[in-house]
């Protein structure tokens, strides 16, 4: 049911990585490593590193890289085996990072803890974050309450969407804008919506 809206999600993030002239990338929350094998295949980006906590899921990326790339782009890919909410990880230095469908994916408890870490600790100079837009799921035939995934712990609005990006922004000195991706409805809005922080320059 979602197939096309992800080919859509994921040339539209590539797409703002190449306007931001990214050439090192984080993915948080890579699970099967589509968007590091996409990215693996172009040589603009010399250091790619995704990190997945789910060990099932670092598996299945090994392979993917490894069957649609040669030496040179695994040679640029780094798997990491762990939460992105975790300061100790080795994640700083990079030029940008992407969360495509992962934030809903936390508790709403721990969500303080992963702004603070990626966007005080890491600091990338450009943060991507996908989540469904839960306004369009009466679309996709959707009841009250019911989700697109079982792993998700909620599935904002529209209006909770930009209110946690514009608190994120203005505590750690980021700039925000909102995006809706996939078909609009002009009720609703699209299925999916996206957040671009970007660090001010000088």
């Amino acid at each position: 049911m979602y197939g096309d809206l992800h080919e859509e999600r994921l040339q539209q993030v590539t797409g703002w990585l190449r306007q931001q002239g990214a050439r090192s990338v984080l993915d948080l929350g890579c699970g099967s490593g589509t968007l590091l094998t996409l990215l693996a295949a172009d040589t603009r980006y010399q250091r790619l590193l995704g990190v997945e906590h789910m060990a099932e899921g670092l598996a299945v990326a090994r392979q993917a890289l490894a069957a649609h790339l040669g030496a040179d782009g695994l040679s640029r890919v780094t798997l990491l085996q762990g939460r992105y909410d975790d300061p100790g990880l080795p994640l700083t230095g990079f030029d940008a990072a992407v969360m495509i469908e992962t934030i809903e994916h936390n508790p709403p408890e721990r969500l303080g803890g992963v702004a603070q870490t990626v966007f005080g600790v890491y600091r990338p100079g450009l943060v991507v974050v996908t989540t469904p837009n839960v306004e369009f799921n009466p679309l996709y035939g959707l009841g009250p309450g019911e989700l697109r995934e079982a792993g998700h712990y909620f599935e904002w609005t529209r209006q909770r969407f930009r209110q946690w990006g514009r608190r994120v922004a203005e505590q750690h000195g980021y700039l925000v804008r909102f995006d809706g991706i996939g078909e609009q409805d002009p009720d609703r809005g699209a299925p999916c919506q996206a957040a671009r922080f970007t660090l001010p320059s000088g």
